[in-house]
């Protein structure tokens, strides 16, 4: 089947809430890069894992310095890669994200990864324990970069599923289904389409502000779902 389309999921609190775990992940990884405990986390909504980790250094009172990142992102794969048994007890699903996926994997011409802020290992990991991976091919999906915003690393997920399977897929054949507004200006970044769900802390209002192409409340619609994606990124849509 030729691939002409792209869809995109986010990971944390759009197709799943792993918060409990990242939490204690973050908490172990602070410990070992500082020596001290975490006493405050940064918000991480809608950021990438550099973002998140520099703001919590910061907020605990440590001057930060450019090896920190690479040495917490090691931390935290290692907290996260012994925790894989609470991912999957802890972790949940969210409602009619499985389904979604599930359905939206049917669309004539459609790959379909994941864009995320979170380090690859740890969004496999998550993926993975919950059994959500079976319908992404987590090969060409877009994970944190040092280098590379959001909406760069949305153009390396397009360019890596071209490659693969040897066709052309048009910035506007390409959607971002996640809840914040800073994914949806990633998308517009890109050029590629968004549908916002307001399953985190963004309301559907502030969703449409941001210029998501279409809003939803929940994933629990898979039809309504479908029919979004189907329509931002059909060739006559």
């Amino acid at each position: 089947m030729r691939r002409d389309r792209l869809i995109l999921w986010n990971l944390d609190h759009t197709l799943l809430d792993a918060g409990r775990v990242t939490r204690e992940a973050y908490a172990e990884a602070f410990t070992a890069v500082t020596g001290r405990p975490m006493v405050r986390m940064a918000p991480t909504a809608g950021r990438t894992e550099s973002e998140i980790i520099f703001e919590t250094l910061a907020f605990n009172g440590v001057q930060t310095e450019d090896e920190h990142l690479e040495a917490f992102t090691r931390a935290l794969e290692t907290a996260f890669a012994v925790r894989r048994d609470k991912v999957r007890a802890h972790a949940r699903v969210l409602p009619g994200a499985a389904e979604a996926l599930q359905a939206a994997e049917r669309l004539p011409g459609a790959a379909q990864s994941v864009l995320t802020g979170s380090l690859e290992a740890t969004a496999r990991i998550k993926l993975a324990e919950l059994g959500l991976d079976r319908h992404l091919d987590l090969s060409v999906g877009g994970y944190f970069s040092p280098v590379y915003p959001k909406g760069a690393t949305i153009e390396t997920s397009r360019i890596k599923t071209a490659q693969k399977h040897g066709t052309t897929i048009a910035e506007g054949a390409t959607v971002l289904i996640a809840d914040h507004p800073l994914d949806v200006r990633a998308a517009q970044i890109a050029r590629a389409r968004c549908v916002g769900v307001a399953t985190g802390t963004a309301t559907e209002t502030e969703l449409r502000g941001a210029g998501a192409d279409f809003v939803l409340p929940t994933l629990a619609d898979t039809a309504a779902v479908v029919a979004a994606v189907d329509r931002l990124t059909r060739r006559d849509g």
